[in-house]
């Protein structure tokens, strides 16, 4: 009886044994359990935090990249500003400077034809001048000559009459022609010519026309003499331009 009642107790201790065994077992179970749901919460929460400041990082580093790329944007732009400016402005000089340069081409044309150094062209007149024949009722065998005195008077006729061109045998009469005379040779520009004389002038025809062949005129005084002239309009005239140099020994210019 009393190895019964032994077997028993220690079935009992056993089964306790086995109970608080079990139950520490299932405590562990369940703290194992709950360890891992922190552990799972945990590291949700680490990824999810690690996942914003990545994202934080990379918003950061656009940011700057954003802010750098806009600040070479204005420094480009105003850049583009100042040779848009300075573009515009030598535009405007260039504009300037052609209008100038039209302008003063313009002026240098106009005073080369005014002073000779252009080949001109335009209507006017033709005025042939040759020595009369020999006259045995005339005693002055020279009066039917062509002298260079005859030459300026037609020439300054033409002058009067609003010439603004005027040649002798091709040589352009200027401010500073010379016409002379050496024995039986006559010199314009320094260069010899001689009979026929023929001269040009440029200007209204109708006029210069009618102030050389006026009654009482030079060219009725020439043909009084014996000198052959003869004298036609022309449509259109060339004159070539002045070969020589303006040389001025007294004239300076004035302060």
């Amino acid at each position: 009886m009393m190895h019964i009642l032994e077997k028993k107790h220690k079935i009992l201790k056993v089964e306790e044994k086995s109970v608080k065994e079990k139950n520490i077992a299932i405590m562990l179970g369940v703290m194992c359990f709950l360890l891992t749901v922190g552990i799972c919460v945990q590291v949700r929460t680490v990824t999810s935090n690690a996942s914003k400041m990545g994202r934080t990082y990379a918003e950061n580093e656009l940011r700057d990249s954003v802010l750098k790329w806009k600040e070479k944007y204005d420094l480009a732009y105003q850049k583009l500003e100042t040779k848009e400016v300075k573009l515009e402005k030598l535009r405007e000089t260039v504009s300037t400077s052609s209008e100038s340069s039209e302008t003063a081409k313009a002026d240098l044309e106009k005073n080369n034809m005014a002073l000779g150094y252009s080949e001109v062209i335009g209507p006017g007149i033709t005025i042939i001048l040759k020595d009369g024949e020999l006259n045995s009722n005339k005693l002055d065998v020279s009066s039917y000559l062509v002298h260079y005195s005859d030459l300026v008077e037609v020439i300054n006729a033409l002058k009067n009459a609003g010439a603004e061109a005027i040649s002798v045998n091709g040589q352009r009469i200027v401010n500073t022609t010379a016409i002379s005379c050496a024995g039986n040779i006559i010199r314009v520009n320094n260069e010899k010519v001689g009979v026929p004389f023929v001269i040009n002038a440029i200007g209204s025809k109708e006029k210069l026309y009618g102030a050389l062949t006026m009654l009482g005129g030079y060219i009725d005084k020439l043909k009084d003499d014996g000198v052959d002239v003869d004298i036609t309009q022309q449509n259109s005239i060339t004159i070539p331009k002045y070969d020589g140099v303006y040389k001025y020994e007294y004239a300076t210019k004035a302060e």
